[in-house]
């Protein structure tokens, strides 16, 4: 049986841990070819280190995503070393929480910056090549707190823009064979909900105990179900969906 993603090239931006990382061990265990893009040098070393022990082809490199130099070079990159540019997930992403009253210029800013700016950087970047080739998929991921989160004004409003982004981008790259959806992950387990956690003071299996009471599901997600949301998008038989939001949250959302 083929591996539905044998020659395609896919660029996954904060893909050296958590669901970057699970993303990537899926495309490449499909048979893609994965660009890592990563401020974490040392986790995206040790990332692409265990990808290339499964024999696969890993392009790693240390991109903020905020510079579109840095993005477009390294785009570039991938295209010049794969062939293609095929898949680009739009992972990148950090917290600032805090209540409004205490949210400070850089909290706001630093979220944007990373999740919209990014996004749109590494999106402009890319779809030259897909366009080019009249083909590509956009895989944008929202998080189900574009519904609304205490402490996270800035990082709601930032994943709600990113579902306009992807809606947008399905309007204008429709026609040119490439598709843009985005993947709303509920609470997952990776090393940003830890850091959450240790920030609230909870034990890390207390805080998922919490969090599993109010999933139907009673599961917390794992970086795997995420993956497999993302797979669905950049599959190619999935060419008739465009511009949608799918929740992966153990439960209706939205």
């Amino acid at each position: 049986m083929g591996k539905r993603f044998a020659g395609r090239a896919a660029v996954i931006t904060g893909g050296s841990r958590g669901i970057g990382k699970g993303i990537a061990q899926l495309l490449t265990h499909e048979g893609a070819n994965v660009a890592l893009f990563d401020v974490n040098e040392e986790a995206l070393n040790n990332t692409a280190q265990e990808l290339r022990e499964q024999d696969v082809n890993v392009l790693e490199r240390v991109v903020n995503v905020v510079d579109p130099e840095q993005v477009e070079t390294a785009i570039k990159e991938v295209f010049e070393v794969f062939g293609s540019v095929d898949i680009l997930v739009n992972n990148a992403g950090v917290i600032r929480d805090n209540l409004l009253f205490k949210m400070t210029d850089s909290d706001w800013q630093t979220v944007m910056d990373v999740h919209l700016k990014g996004s749109f950087n590494c999106a402009r970047a890319a779809q030259k090549y897909m366009v080019a080739k009249k083909y590509g998929r956009i895989i944008n991921i929202s998080s189900t707190s574009a519904l609304g989160n205490r402490g996270q004004a800035n990082y709601a409003a930032a994943k709600a823009g990113l579902q306009g982004f992807t809606k947008t981008l399905a309007i204008e790259l429709g026609k040119y064979g490439i598709t843009a959806n985005a993947v709303a992950p509920g609470f997952i387990e990776t090393e940003m909900t830890r850091e959450t956690a240790d920030r609230m003071g909870y034990p890390f299996e207390d805080f998922i105990k919490a969090n599993e009471a109010l999933i139907p599901v009673g599961r917390t997600g794992k970086p795997k179900d995420i993956a497999n949301a993302v797979a669905f998008f950049a599959d190619e038989n999935s060419s008739f969906v465009n511009g949608q939001v799918i929740y992966v949250a153990g439960g209706p959302k939205a």
